[in-house]
Formats: structure tokens, C-alpha cells, sequence
């Protein structure tokens, strides 16, 4: 780590100014990563960090956490950003189609837990390990090696971002991030992250939630959920999160649609390979990305059948995944039949 420390203060070197991007609709890693970073700047460095995300804040207790934070960023169109000062991207890489980065625009540093991306290579500086559960950990990491004791604020996000992103350590966590875990837990504002995470909830996730679980159809170990319309994009997310404690099931394959795009979120419980499939599954329709356990991806809709190109992904997942023809899918509610897998 210190020599991660050391590799990324030169990459800001003679620097005054970054613009700290984490990925679009920001989830709590992202947010408290982005936030962490800043904090280790301020005190390391002369560099003065801006905090920027496009898109928006969704799920409440991702609202929640930002409240507690006192929104230390502010959603900006792709218009206003400032392409003459070098970017910082955390939970996210130059490239990963989820954020506003071009070629034309200076990356400075890239600090995610994701799979690597040939364009990482135009940072200065890159730090990518995707056998690490969250971001917060790396970032918790550099925090510990420059002997920077983060705010109970700060500590309370980091440990919600390894809490959400891992769950609870159950999902995709490795020794470090079971280390950062146990460091954060001694400095948080543990009541407010209890807040956090009970934060309330409109009626219309509710509605949403039956919608969801009204469509979902189980084929053997894989599930498939079309939740239609959502409020938000991060309810995709936390339909294929909330599916995947299905007893059986291996595979979650939730679907929405969000602002004319089809949202995606895969789920596995298996030995990995989220990433892959969504990616099969969107081919060069849209953007997708992700790691082992879980995975997402976004296509326009152009004037596309929402519901017609949400069952032709749900198609190409099952063969994917080997599901036989022979295989009756069944309602998740009712246990009606759905409709057959293609040969």
C-alpha cells in the first residue's frame, strides 16, 4: 500500500484541481468512495477535489446516506462538466459506458474493484483489483497507510459501502475487506447507519416490488423478473438482490425500464461469472459491465418493445446458462406455467 500511496501523490503532482467522478446514479460504495478520496487528498495533498456524479440518488437509503453526509456532491448534466481539469474515477473505469468520460478528457486516477479495462491504461495512476469486494476497502486502505483517521461520517459511509456492496460480507468479500469492515465498525456512528438502513420508502416501491414478484419466473436455478417502469434505476438492483434469497436459486436476471433505457442487474450465487453473461446478453446494444457475483447493464430503448426485448434478453440468458428447453418455467406468485425456453 505504500507503494500505491506513493505512485498515486505523483500522479497528482502540480496538480490544483480534480474532478472526482464516481459511476452514474451512484450507489453507497461509490459515494463513499468518492467522498473518501477527497478527504485523503485534502490531507495529503494540495489538490483541491470536486465531487460530481450524473444521473441521480434513488433508493432511499442510498438518500438517507447522502442526507447524513450533508450532500457532499451534486448531480450535474454531461454539459456542465469541466473537461480541461483531470478526472478522478472511483467505482468505475475510463471506458465502462457508466459514466460521462470521453478520450478527449485527462484521467488522473482510477481506483475501482471491477474487472479491468484496457482504457484504464490512460490513467496516470490505476489501481483495479477485482478480487476485492468493494471500493471502500481500497479506500479504506489508503486512509490506514497515510495514517489518516477518517470522521465517524466517513467511517460510517466506508462501512456502508462495504455493507452494501458485499452483504454483509457474505457476497464476493475477501480478507481485506473483512479487516477494513472491523476498522470502520470501531469508528462509525452506528446508530445512524441503522437509519440509513431502514430508511422509508414511497408507496410506489411497494407497488413496483408486487409488480416485480408478479412477473418473476423460475426455470430450474435461474430467475427471471421484468419489473416494467421503475422510479428509479437502483430498484432493478434491489429486486435482483432481494430474488437471489430464493431458495434454489443460482441466477437473477432482473429487468426494468428507466428514462427509455432497459435496465439490467444479474445476481449469482454460483462460482462467478455475472459479468460475463450480462455482457453476453447486451452485446453491442448497450453498455454492460460488472464482476463475479454481480453484474449490470443498460440498452435504449430507440422505440423498441420494452417488454419484447426484455423476454429476448431473458432468452438469450437462459441458453447461456445451459436451461433446458425441456424445462417449464413457473410463476414465482401463482405457479403458472411462462412461457417455454427456446431451443
Amino acid at each position: 500500500m505504500g507503494e500505491r500511496l506513493d505512485a498515486l501523490l505523483r500522479a497528482i503532482n502540480g496538480l490544483d484541481r480534480l474532478l472526482i467522478m464516481p459511476h452514474n446514479n451512484p450507489d453507497p460504495d461509490a459515494i463513499a468512495s468518492a467522498l473518501a478520496l477527497r478527504f485523503l487528498l485534502d490531507q495529503v495533498s494540495k489538490v483541491s477535489g470536486q465531487l460530481a456524479y450524473v444521473g441521480l440518488v434513488g433508493r432511499s437509503e442510498n438518500k438517507a446516506l447522502v442526507r447524513y453526509l450533508d450532500y457532499p456532491s451534486e448531480p450535474v448534466h454531461v454539459r456542465e462538466l469541466d473537461e480541461q481539469v483531470p478526472w478522478a474515477l472511483v467505482d468505475t473505469q475510463p471506458g465502462a459506458g457508466n459514466n460521462p468520460w470521453h478520450a478527449g478528457i485527462s484521467v488522473a486516477i482510477v481506483i475501482d474493484h471491477h474487472h479491468l479495462r484496457e482504457t484504464t491504461a490512460l490513467a496516470a495512476f490505476a489501481d483495479v483489483r477485482q478480487d476485492i469486494g468493494a471500493t471502500s476497502t481500497l479506500l479504506t486502505q489508503y486512509l490506514r497507510e497515510a495514517n489518516i483517521e477518517p470522521s465517524p461520517r466517513l467511517a460510517t459511509a466506508l462501512l456502508y459501502g462495504i455493507k452494501s456492496d458485499t452483504l454483509s460480507l457474505s457476497r464476493g468479500a475477501r480478507q481485506a475487506d473483512v479487516d477494513a469492515y472491523l476498522y470502520l465498525l470501531a469508528r462509525a456512528d452506528i446508530d445512524a447507519l441503522t437509519e440509513i438502513e431502514r430508511a422509508q420508502v414511497p408507496a410506489g416501491y411497494f407497488k413496483s416490488l408486487v409488480g416485480t414478484l408478479m412477473s418473476a419466473c423460475v426455470y430450474d436455478h435461474v430467475v427471471i423478473a421484468y419489473a416494467g417502469a421503475v422510479v428509479h434505476p437502483d430498484f432493478v438492483a434491489e429486486m435482483a438482490d432481494s430474488l437471489l434469497r430464493l431458495q434454489g436459486a443460482q441466477w437473477v436476471i432482473a429487468i426494468g425500464i428507466y428514462r427509455e433505457r432497459l435496465v439490467i442487474s444479474v445476481r449469482t450465487n454460483g462460482s462467478g461469472g455475472a459479468g460475463a453473461l450480462v455482457q453476453h446478453i447486451v452485446g453491442d446494444r448497450g453498455t454492460a459491465g460488472g464482476h463475479g457475483v454481480l453484474a449490470a447493464g443498460d440498452i435504449p430503448l430507440s422505440g423498441d418493445d420494452p417488454a419484447k426485448l426484455a423476454e429476448d434478453l431473458a432468452q438469450r440468458a437462459l441458453r447461456y446458462l445451459n436451461v433446458s428447453s425441456e424445462v417449464i418455467g413457473r410463476k414465482l406468485v401463482d405457479e403458472a406455467e411462462c412461457g417455454p425456453v427456446d431451443a
